[in-house]
């Protein structure tokens, strides 16, 4: 039988593979290419952050070259990291934003949470404490709707971290706890390492060192490993120095040294770095020039990797012991190297001490010359520290006293308010009473008396129909107050319900001055319409009844016998258009004081008598003034005491 050779059938096969199959392999391919670059430059981060930026910016080209947006992503996430480490965080952060958005867009929630994870730290390193804890709780949101426990405890340990670098330990141990109880549900890995490590560093703080060797002591233990070693070395060095603040400084330089041998086996300068300057704090003391030793060490060594951060902190330090020492010249050239890398990559913060130093260097010529400069600096130092005292004593006080002041402001106006509102319920409550207690119970007193006399017989069946009609006369009061009452207390419970609409304000106004026509007879009074019959108005128009009926009530019952009201209106313009109509109840009656002419529509208003002894409540006028405001229109009067009133308002017209 004849056989296809191997070769052969293999180019066979691939040439019958489907379209998806060939997508599928090309896929498998760019993602193979984009995880060893990443392998690539984590190897390098460290060691060698130039050979990993190369590679990243390999990685980032190839990613854009074939639309790998998630790769894109990938390499911009390590070239922020590369950054970061370099203390570079301006640059960090604009390339995780970057990658950020491509995780949004690609819809990868696991890398949006990292992300913000990593924008936080930045923010942590900054010092922009706020702005880190809003990225932490973003991820840790994030973590908890995806169901990620790896990325709810990474949020736990980074939000702890934070609140570590603020010195508030308790609350950072707060989320080391939370992590701690969830690391024993998901896999080791190496957050739990760094939990380990920042509850070691936290309790060190807090000087608990028992309970900051037994944190470390177990992530050392747990990080031996390959893999782990950067971790490993990085608690090793914190439990040296939790030894070195116990006073076991002779255990601390033998964990700085196996630190040390460690990192520089591995080639992990960062960790390198921390080894010598802990064992420089051990030698402080009984060693300077041992302790400078290892300073130098690290000083090179950051300047080779162009870490600047660590640069500018290791200077800083051989500064300060050089200057303790007595040598200003090399304290001087070491301040003015921080100076040169400071101005050139951060800001220019140090100036004054390099000039400080300079001048100390001058003077330095002769012993002499130093103690008194040293005598002058230290009198200085304790001149500003007296005005930073009585400064910030100064700003303290004014500081209380402005919150006080701006606190007890608040509560006058509060009390003020409150005053306001009592006495406008006081108000409603005693007119209410008033009502209740004279305008109905007097009436109803009135007619019971009536009643009883009627019922034992002393009055004539003539006397008898007089009074009856009297009786029909207090009912008919009674009943308009009760009305009055219900209509403004449904209006205080519930409101000012309003139903505009289209209609002819003359056929509601005749219906009304019909209806009030026998009480004016009753009282001679001729009632004069001057409306045309085309105003139409848009309002409610239950509202627009009230208030003509009340008004041209209000106005018969103040005018004397054989009297005259007329009700007229006229159009308002505006800008030329017709837009509202100003509605007058005129009459010629008693008038009204000039000192009730600003209260005439308050709750506060004291009714009085017609002039046939009519009785009233002002609540009418009260609701009048509801009405016509809830319309959008305004209402006011005009009198002069024995000529008569005008009561004015105004409504919008229907275009």
């Amino acid at each position: 039988m004849f056989q296809i050779p191997f070769p052969v059938s293999f180019v066979i096969a691939f040439l019958f593979l489907l379209p998806d199959g060939l997508a599928q392999i090309k896929e498998a391919a760019e993602a193979s290419v984009i995880d060893r670059y990443e392998k690539l430059i984590q190897h390098y981060r460290y060691d060698n952050p130039d050979s990993a930026s190369y590679y990243a910016e390999l990685g980032l080209k190839h990613s854009v070259q074939n639309h790998d947006l998630e790769g894109e992503a990938k390499m911009l996430h390590q070239m922020g990291m590369i950054d970061d480490n370099l203390g570079n965080f301006n640059d960090s952060r604009q390339k995780y934003l970057r990658a950020l958005e491509l995780y949004k867009e690609l819809k990868i929630y696991s890398g949006v949470s990292k992300l913000n994870v990593r924008l936080g730290v930045v923010e942590n390193r900054k010092g922009n404490y706020d702005k880190a804890i809003a990225y932490f709780f973003i991820a840790l949101k994030l973590s908890e709707k995806t169901k990620n426990k790896a990325g709810i405890m990474e949020a736990y340990v980074t939000l702890g971290e934070v609140y570590a670098h603020q010195k508030n330990f308790n609350k950072a141990l707060v989320y080391y706890k939370m992590a701690e109880q969830l690391s024993e549900q998901v896999p080791f890995f190496n957050i739990t390492l760094n939990m380990y490590n920042d509850m070691g560093v936290c309790y060190t703080e807090m000087r608990n060192y028992a309970a900051a060797k037994a944190y470390l002591t177990k992530g050392i233990g747990l990080s031996n490993t390959k893999e782990m070693m950067g971790l490993h070395i990085s608690m090793t060095n914190n439990l040296a120095r939790v030894y070195f603040d116990s006073g076991d400084s002779a255990m601390a330089i033998k964990l700085y040294k196996d630190a040390l041998k460690k990192s520089r086996e591995i080639h992990n300068f960062i960790r390198e770095v921390g080894s010598l300057k802990g064992l420089a704090q051990c030698y402080k003391r009984r060693n300077p020039l041992v302790a400078l030793n290892y300073l130098d060490q690290a000083l090179s060594l950051a300047k080779q990797k162009k870490a600047n951060k660590i640069v500018l902190e290791l200077l800083d330090v051989i500064a300060g012991l050089q200057s303790e020492l007595g040598d200003y010249k090399a304290a001087y050239l070491a301040k003015q190297q921080q100076y040169t890398i400071a101005d050139s990559f951060y800001y220019k913060e140090i100036s004054e001490r390099i000039s400080s130093l300079q001048a100390q260097y001058e003077l330095g010529k002769s012993k002499a010359d130093v103690q008194e400069l040293k005598f002058l600096n230290n009198q200085q130092k304790l001149e500003r520290r007296i005005l930073i005292v009585i400064l910030s004593c100064t700003v303290v006080i004014i500081s209380f006293l402005g919150f006080y002041f701006i606190k007890v402001r608040k509560l006058n106006l509060l009390l003020n308010k409150s005053n306001a509102a009592l006495s406008s319920s006081n108000n409603v409550k005693d007119k209410l009473f008033s009502i209740l207690g004279h305008d109905l119970r007097s009436p109803i007193a009135s007619i019971l008396n009536v009643l009883d006399l009627i019922n034992e017989g002393m009055l004539t069946e003539e006397e008898q129909q007089m009074i009856m009609k009297k009786l029909a006369l207090n009912c008919s009061t009674s009943m308009e107050t009760l009305d009055l009452l219900l209509k403004w207390g449904q209006m205080q419970l519930k409101g000012i319900l309003i139903n505009q609409v289209e209609f002819n304000a003359l056929d509601l106004l005749e219906r009304n001055l019909q209806a009030l026509q026998a009480t004016a007879e009753e009282k001679s009074i001729t009632i004069s319409n001057e409306l045309s019959a085309d105003v139409r108005l848009l309002a409610d128009a239950d509202h627009f009844d009230f208030i003509c009926r009340n008004l041209v009530s209000n106005a018969i019952k103040f005018t004397p016998n054989g009297g005259a009201v007329v009700v007229w209106a006229e159009q308002v313009l505006v800008e030329g258009k017709i837009e509202r109509m100003k509605f007058c109840v005129q009459d010629n009656g008693i008038g009204i004081e000039s000192s009730r002419l600003l209260t005439i529509f308050g709750i506060d208003n004291v009714s009085t008598n017609g002039t046939n002894n009519e009785k009233g409540t002002s609540l009418g006028l009260v609701i009048c003034k509801e009405f016509v405001e809830a319309n959008g229109g305004n209402i006011w009067v005009e009198s002069t005491v024995g000529k008569g009133a005008k009561f004015f308002f105004t409504l919008k017209t229907a275009l």
